[in-house]
This record gives structure tokens, C-alpha cells and sequence, in this order.
């Protein structure tokens, strides 16, 4: 997509006073809004890269799979600057739209291999469980953290990581702050249980 930069007299540093009587301008106020909208994601997105890509590493345990989610939520949130309301956390909305790609590329996944649609559910519990990368992450915690079903690792990423609260949690995830407090519960007996076990061995 090709974005036309231009000065905006509000966040110009060399313009220090108003002209007395300043030249109409051809453009709008919404379309002033939207090239400061979409500056505002740009360095957004440069200060939450990282943050993506662990995001899409949680979700998929493979590196080359987390850059291609993290480029596609940098070009989505581009086309849809517009859509992002001013106030906001802006992190929460690109976890929001990484989490809806991962989530289509599991769909479009299943359809490929001859499964058919599957419910969201299903698919963040089942999908990739098989999978690990358990070198990316060396501490004890989140190795376990890695190992938990995808549903609950998300949940936990986001929570505790992160460190987002459970409506913004359940927000990015579409579903009920309850069954993120019930994800999150499950994930943490889970944990207690595996590393009471590893310190038994």
C-alpha cells in the first residue's frame, strides 16, 4: 500500500507561532486524522515488534511461522489505521489482529489437510501441541508454560507476561473474561503440578 507523507502543521517542530492568516487547506480534518493515525501505528508497531513476535511464537512454537504472522499484522494494521480509535491501547489492538490471522491460518490450515471447519475452541486447545521449541525459552517457567495446551499458553502470555488484564485478555482472545480467569486457573495447577514433579526427579 502506498502512503503519501506530508508535513501536518500540529506536529511540525520548525513552525514555532501560527500564521496570522493562514492558507485554507485542501484537506479535510478526517484526512489529517488518518495520516496521523497511521504515523501514530507506524511507530507503534516499531516499539511492539518484539512483542509481536513472541506473541506469534507462544501461538505457532515456530520462528519462521512468527515472522510471517508478525509481517501480515504490520500490513493489516496499516490498511486498517482507520479503524483504530485514538485512546486506546494500541498493543491490544495488534495482539487483536495477530491473534485473528493465527487463528484463520489454523482454519485454512485444517481445510487443506481434508478436516473441514473447526470451532476456535477446538482448535486453541488442539492445534500445535505437538510441536515445541524449548530452546527459545531456557527458563524453567516458561519452558513448562510452553508445554501447556495452546488456549492456556495464550491466556498465560498474555496475563502474565505481558502483563494485560483479564478484559483486555479476554478482548484479544474474543471470549468471556470468565473463561480466561478459568484458563488461566487450569494453567496454573498445571504449572504448580509440573514443577512439583520436576523438583521430585
Amino acid at each position: 500500500m502506498t502512503v503519501a507523507y506530508t508535513t501536518i502543521p500540529a506536529y511540525s517542530h520548525t513552525q514555532q507561532t501560527p500564521p496570522v492568516n493562514p492558507a485554507r487547506s485542501d484537506r479535510s480534518p478526517v484526512a489529517e486524522a488518518a495520516i496521523a493515525s497511521e504515523a501514530d501505528i507506524r511507530s507503534g508497531l516499531t516499539e511492539n515488534l518484539s512483542r509481536l513476535w513472541r506473541y506469534g511464537l507462544v501461538l505457532s512454537h515456530r520462528r519462521d511461522v512468527a515472522d510471517d504472522l508478525v509481517q501480515q499484522t504490520c500490513v493489516r494494521a496499516l490498511e486498517r489505521s482507520a479503524q483504530f480509535q485514538a485512546g486506546t491501547r494500541l498493543d491490544r489492538w495488534l495482539f487483536a489482529i495477530l491473534h485473528s490471522i493465527w487463528l484463520n491460518e489454523i482454519r485454512a490450515r485444517r481445510v487443506r489437510q481434508g478436516q473441514g471447519f473447526v470451532d476456535a475452541e477446538e482448535v486453541l486447545v488442539v492445534d500445535g501441541a505437538n510441536e515445541t521449541e524449548t530452546h527459545v525459552m531456557a527458563n524453567q517457567v516458561l519452558r513448562l508454560v510452553n508445554a501447556l495446551p495452546d488456549a492456556q499458553r495464550a491466556a498465560v502470555f498474555l496475563a502474565y507476561v505481558e502483563g494485560l488484564s483479564y478484559k483486555e485478555v479476554a478482548g484479544i482472545l474474543d471470549i468471556p473474561i470468565g473463561t480466561v480467569m478459568s484458563r488461566l486457573a487450569a494453567a496454573r495447577a498445571k504449572l504448580a503440578g509440573n514443577i512439583a514433579e520436576e523438583g521430585a526427579r
